[in-house]
Formats: structure tokens, C-alpha cells, sequence
């Protein structure tokens, strides 16, 4: 049964992935709406099997993160709207999802999600390596400090030879 067809890409589903409490985590609304259920009964199936989400899989936005994160994703006001405050899902959460949740849609939805967050943390690995060679290159550049002045002083007056204007000698004429 591979037909199912899925137009939700692993981009559109980076959009929905928050950083909470040092996690990178789903609202239960977005996964409701992505595997085409209502938030109340996605939370309801997991209620009833708990035991496959501990804190680190699963867990319940404090009022201050609900109204941070509102106010990330730029939603002012949550006026009729939810009841409770939102769960979020780690991205073990999301995949422990798909042992609940078993239509063929879920299934299909969670290949997507975990390709997203796969991204996401090659991306942020990435990120950290640029980071790392800056920091080398910084080490570099102190430690030859005044090498890399008189370099990059003679570049510059290369580059905008007219940065410093000469005085002009004479006088202005009156306009």
C-alpha cells in the first residue's frame, strides 16, 4: 500500500519544529493537522499509551513557553482557540507517534517528519563546524595580530585610495 501520496516536504515541516527547553519539538496541533486528526483525539491516543512517552519524548508547555511561543510563531491571540495548554513532541515523541498512530498516513507523515529533523540537525552540524573554523582562524589572526593589521590596512588604502581626502589648498569661492 505505497500509494498513498504525501505533498508535505521535510521543508514545510521544518516551519514547525520549536526549540523548547533545549528540544526541538512538534505542537500536538501541527501533528494533528498533519496526520489529518483532531488534536484531541492525537492526544488521547497518547494518553492511552503514556508509558511509550516519557518527559523526553513527550511533555506539556508551561504558561510562560505557551505565550513565548505564540508570540514566536506570531499567532496574538489564542482566543478561541485551545483549551489547554499545548503538548510538544521531541523528535523520539514523533517517532514513538507512529506506534500509536497506525494508519498508513501516519506512517507516510512520519518518514516526512524525520527527514525534517534529520535536515535540521545536519544543518546545525554544519553550522557548528563553520563556527569551529572561525574560532581557529580568530586563534590565527591574534596570534599574528600585527602581520595581519599592516595586511589588511595596506588592502584597504588599495582598495579606497581616497578614503582619506587631502586637504583642499585655497580657498572656496562664495556661492
Amino acid at each position: 500500500m505505497r500509494n498513498h501520496t504525501l505533498t508535505t516536504t521535510p521543508d514545510a515541516i521544518e516551519n514547525k519544529i520549536y526549540m523548547v527547553r533545549g528540544h526541538r519539538v512538534m505542537l500536538d496541533s501541527d501533528l494533528a493537522e498533519l496526520y489529518e486528526v483532531e488534536t484531541f483525539n492525537l492526544n488521547k491516543a497518547v494518553k492511552r499509551n503514556i508509558e511509550r512517552f516519557p518527559d523526553d519524548f513527550m511533555f506539556q508547555l508551561s504558561a510562560d513557553e505557551y505565550k513565548n511561543l505564540l508570540f514566536q510563531i506570531g499567532i496574538s491571540s489564542s482566543h478561541g482557540g485551545r483549551r489547554n495548554r499545548p503538548h510538544v513532541f521531541t523528535e523520539q515523541g514523533v517517532a514513538m507517534l507512529s506506534s500509536v498512530l497506525r494508519s498508513p498516513k501516519a506512517v507516510q507523515v512520519n518518514i516526512v517528519i524525520m527527514r525534517a529533523f534529520v535536515k535540521i540537525r545536519k544543518l546545525v552540524a554544519s553550522h557548528e563546524e563553520v563556527a569551529r573554523k572561525l574560532q581557529e582562524l580568530e586563534k590565527a589572526v591574534k596570534a599574528n595580530s600585527g602581520d595581519i593589521k599592516l595586511i589588511f590596512a595596506t588592502i584597504n588604502t588599495m582598495l579606497n585610495p581616497r578614503a582619506k581626502k587631502k586637504p583642499q589648498i585655497g580657498f572656496k569661492p562664495e556661492k
